[in-house]
């Protein structure tokens, strides 16, 4: 579904520049849209991709700030694993997007970002604006967090430079890319257009697969295993990946783990999948990790540190490691967590092995199909904790197709009930704040017109901070249910206070200073229709957030934005806590 807004006044075109081919190049290369908040850095491919492109193939989407732009693309990668081009102003803009690119380096997605400088040639500089606009080496800015940078200084180098950004970006282990255009290159004037690289002819490489010897092996150790755990974590969206690697698990009887960091990888409800799903390990899945005999990784994020909860140290079982990871590790972010230990390291993407694994072994369909949970009644009075908010919010869902784009860091992962690859699209990657509005916004516009419900539940801390990112929601007309989960703090730090106040025997009272987010109280409903969505609250009981739910959910299959502002008490659960103090 294309938006039907923003068209420009046709026009005849005169002369060609070289922002033009840029834009020719960017459309080429299949972005449907581009992601940007204007700056008079990049004024020529703005008036390219509105002028001489008609604000078609790319459809630009307008951002009120520069780390949206970014989130937003994110989002609709983890959706589509293809990427969306982002533009961002001068080094300024960069600045404000560097948050959102180190998210989505650190979630291992693709994405196109193109920046701009003013002139390099400093004799063609405007006073004040351009000089402070103009980097000597822009993308040291953001280089240790995206997977290849170029500061092209011709028109010939930037659209190669665009063409090497795209392969690269899609060659897994995928994420951003940057290229940052001079505005001198952008308004030159050519009496030529030039030939664009064609991207039938630059196709992304591909990893080599498994050799009959590595299938041969891995068959090996998983036919002599009594006990076999999978570790799956970044995964396909395909829903035939995700078949294969059911009946992979069902072959063997092997015990699945999964986490709440990343995208649904495996069946919650399936009998093989142990204990719930979260941002730390369970005890029940720590237990199976002890006891197995032979221990897959599939890219899960951290296996060394979820080796070391389960109390599993190397040599106690051989340990097979799934991934592109060692391709991608640097020496200034240390997203690659701690070394794991490896017997067999397989370097490719996890669904490339498991597909090796079906076509040898000839797996069937996958026998045993998870049954959606008897849910218990929701509580109808009192105040709501979260997870009195996630058994309401799971009765007002039953029926519908539901995506949920988000989960807050306080969630009950033993409430996911997650039966397929478009169930639950994970986390933001780097693990800070302010991502979730525009993730879940992109994350929306890839779902668009699929028949899937999209649903994010966000922190307050996490909305405010975001909470701009709505309008572009609204003005592009997309879909999407938001609730807020309002515990007026930033809870996550009053648990750590909390612990630190106990350690040291001083007040545990005092944990909220610093931490509520109130005197005065925040009306998030406010700022939400203040954006042109449509919004609840707050509600603070199980009834009246039911019947904001019915409202919302029919809100959302009409076309709307919706934001549901629930108030709920401050807790986790007490695994929650106890790992996000742990040593």
């Amino acid at each position: 579904m294309r938006d039907e807004i923003d068209r420009p006044l046709p026009h005849t075109a005169t002369e060609y520049f070289g922002s033009d081919a840029i834009a020719e190049m960017m459309r080429d290369l299949g972005t449907p849209y581009v992601a940007l908040n204007p700056g008079s850095s990049f004024r020529g491919l703005h008036d390219s991709l509105v002028n001489h492109l008609g604000n078609r193939d790319p459809q630009m989407l307008l951002c009120l700030h520069e780390e949206h732009a970014v989130a937003i693309a994110h989002g609709w990668a983890k959706v589509t694993e293809t990427p969306l081009a982002v533009i961002l102003h001068a080094n300024v803009g960069l600045m404000h997007a560097a948050m959102a690119l180190y998210n989505a380096w650190c979630d291992r997605v693709p994405m196109m970002v193109y920046g701009a400088t003013g002139p390099v040639d400093a004799a063609k500089r405007r006073p004040w604006i351009d000089w402070l606009h103009t980097s000597r080496d822009q993308a040291s800015v953001v280089r240790p967090f995206v997977k290849w940078d170029d500061q092209p200084a011709s028109l010939k180098a930037s659209l190669a430079s665009m063409m090497r950004a795209a392969t690269i970006t899609t060659t897994p282990p995928m994420a951003p890319t940057y290229v940052c255009f001079d505005v001198t290159v952008q308004e030159e004037r050519l009496d030529d257009r030039p030939a664009l690289p064609k991207p039938a002819q630059h196709a992304s490489p591909t990893l080599p697969g498994p050799s009959g010897a590595d299938v041969a092996r891995v068959v090996e150790m998983l036919e002599t295993a009594a006990s076999p755990v999978f570790l799956m974590g970044r995964v396909s969206r395909d829903q035939g990946a995700w078949d294969r690697r059911v009946a992979l698990a069902e072959r063997y009887g092997a015990r699945v783990v999964t986490d709440i960091k990343t995208a649904a990888a495996f069946p919650t409800r399936h009998p093989l999948h142990v204990g719930a799903p979260g941002y730390f390990l369970s005890d029940a899945a720590g237990e199976a990790i002890a006891g197995a005999d032979l221990l897959v990784s599939f890219d899960f994020v951290d296996p060394a540190g979820t080796l070391s909860q389960a109390c599993f140290a190397a040599g106690m079982a051989p340990v097979v490691n799934v991934t592109p990871e060692p391709l991608m590790q640097n020496g200034w972010a240390l997203d690659h967590q701690a070394m794991p230990p490896s017997d067999l390291t397989l370097l490719m993407p996890p669904d490339v092995l498991i597909d090796a694994l079906a076509e040898h072994l000839s797996l069937p369909a996958p026998e045993v199909r998870a049954v959606a949970p008897e849910l218990p009644a929701p509580a109808t009075t009192g105040p709501m904790s979260i997870d009195t908010l996630s058994d309401v919010l799971a009765d007002a869902l039953r029926g519908e197709t539901v995506t949920y784009m988000r989960l807050t860091l306080s969630w009950d992962g033993a409430k996911c009930d997650f039966d397929g690859p478009l169930d639950y699209l994970g986390y933001d990657g780097g693990a800070g704040i302010g991502s979730g509005p525009g993730m879940a916004v992109g994350s929306a516009l890839a779902l668009r017109g699929s028949g899937r419900l999209p649903v994010a539940v966000l922190g307050d801390g996490d909305f405010l901070m975001g909470a701009t990112a709505l309008w572009t929601a609204t003005h592009h007309r997309v879909p999407m249910l938001i609730v807020v989960a309002n515990n007026r703090s930033y809870f996550n730090d009053e648990v750590h206070q909390e612990r630190v106040a106990r350690e040291r025997d001083r007040p545990v009272e005092n944990k909220h200073v610093g931490q509520a987010i109130d005197a005065p109280d925040i009306d998030i409903a406010a700022i939400a229709r203040a954006q042109g969505a449509l919004a609840f609250g707050p509600v603070d009981t199980p009834e009246a957030t039911r019947t904001a739910l019915a409202e919302a959910i029919a809100a959302v299959h009409a076309g709307e934005t919706v934001v549901i502002d629930a108030r709920i008490l401050r807790g986790y659960s007490e695994a929650m806590a106890e790992g996000m103090t742990q040593e």
